[in-house]
């Protein structure tokens, strides 16, 4: 089993499919720069004096914008369940595979109108470097992320994506 802290997130495989990203769009894997204090749970705007760069962790926040104008997200994973526990007895996953599941907030910080499905392209990829899309299924960890969100601007959206891998797999990046 997985602790959220071991999970990161790769914004370049969430970056696709929240706002739509082109080839030519610069992704970064680093979180923004508030910086949590662990022992105090603080954050400031300012960066960590001299630490070390790091891909983001599950409750770091990263900046995705989009190709339109006014088009930016700030996404965060807030939550990581593995494995995911099937809320109904008729959707299971397949046999020898289990389901994981990542709890997304998408915050709309510009000014246009975000409107997009948010799991049509997110992905999990565990330590070998294969990797999964998402897939429907309602877990017992919450309810699931919108198919069709349509986030004003100031607004936010929060829901779970869930994914099917296979059991033995070990999931380190989204």
């Amino acid at each position: 089993m997985h602790t959220p802290t071991t999970i990161t997130a790769l914004t370049a495989l969430t970056a696709f499919a929240l706002t739509g990203c082109g080839p030519t769009e610069a992704v970064t894997t680093k979180p923004d720069t508030k910086v949590s204090t662990p022992t105090t749970g603080t954050s400031s705007s300012a960066p960590a004096p001299s630490a070390p760069s790091k891909a983001a962790t599950v409750g770091d926040t990263v900046t995705l914008k989009g190709n339109g104008d006014g088009e930016q997200l700030a996404v965060t994973i807030k939550k990581w369940v593995d494995p995911a526990e099937a809320a109904e007895d008729f959707m299971k996953p397949d046999a020898g595979k289990r389901w994981v599941a990542a709890q997304f907030e998408l915050v709309n910080t510009g000014t246009a109108v975000y409107s997009d499905s948010p799991s049509n392209g997110t992905q999990v990829a565990d330590d070998q470097g294969q990797q999964f899309h998402s897939t429907f299924g309602e877990i017992t960890a919450g309810p699931a992320m919108t198919s069709s969100a349509k986030v004003s601007p100031g607004s936010k959206v929060l829901g779970w994506i869930t994914y099917e891998v296979p059991k033995d797999s070990k999931i380190t990046k989204v």
